[in-house]
């Protein structure tokens, strides 16, 4: 069961996003929090799976409650377009991925179902306007590219195009645990947060 702590100031859209959860035979809504701290503290004491994570909250905005959550809990951020400067910092606070909240019901389960098995994702409306708002891409140490074999460049490229574990691992040959081990050695590597990071990284080589 993909244990979920839903985080949205909105009553009316954090019920919403619940029923529709809870529509999944496979996750457990476990929390609901209607600002970012209690988010945080509520995920530090239920320890989620995911939380599912507005960006504009009072007390706590999203991105530093997701930079609060590293290691306790993957956040899969809901945003808008006209919240660009939000989504980039959420990205640098290592979120694991970003869905517009104009998502429809299966695409959500989905995403957290991918977040959940360890994996990220960007909406692909939202793909373009990162890639051309970092352009250069996060901060790595030249010399952490070079160190990277020749295979771990390959998983590197795969995340580079979006792909989940079980789809570099289909296209490079390997078992799906292997991809797994590779893409947790680029990003400690790299120094990235996040699967989204990895991808916005490698757009600018």
């Amino acid at each position: 069961m993909i244990r979920v702590l839903v985080a949205d100031d909105h009553a009316a859209v954090r019920a919403g996003l619940v029923l529709i959860l809870e529509g999944a035979s496979d996750i457990e809504v476990v929390g609901e929090a209607g600002d970012g701290r209690s988010a945080v503290d509520m995920a530090v004491r239920l320890r989620p799976d995911v939380v599912l994570m507005d960006v504009r909250m009072p007390r706590l905005d999203g991105i530093s409650a997701t930079r609060e959550l590293g290691g306790v809990a993957d956040v899969l951020i809901l945003t808008t377009f006209d919240l660009d400067e939000y989504v980039f910092g959420a990205l640098r606070a290592g979120a694991a991925g970003f869905l517009l909240k104009n998502t429809d019901a299966e695409s959500l389960v989905s995403a957290v179902r991918l977040v959940a098995r360890g994996e990220g994702l960007i909406s692909p409306s939202v793909t373009r306007k990162l890639i051309a708002a970092f352009s250069g891409g996060p901060d790595v140490d030249p010399a952490a590219v070079e160190s990277l074999t020749p295979r771990e460049r390959e998983v590197l490229a795969g995340l580079g195009r979006g792909l989940s574990n079980a789809e570099i691992a289909r296209s490079l040959g390997m078992a799906e645990a292997t991809a797994k081990t590779h893409v947790s050695r680029v990003l400690a590597k790299l120094g990235l947060q996040s699967r989204a990071q990895a991808a916005v990284f490698w757009s600018g080589l």
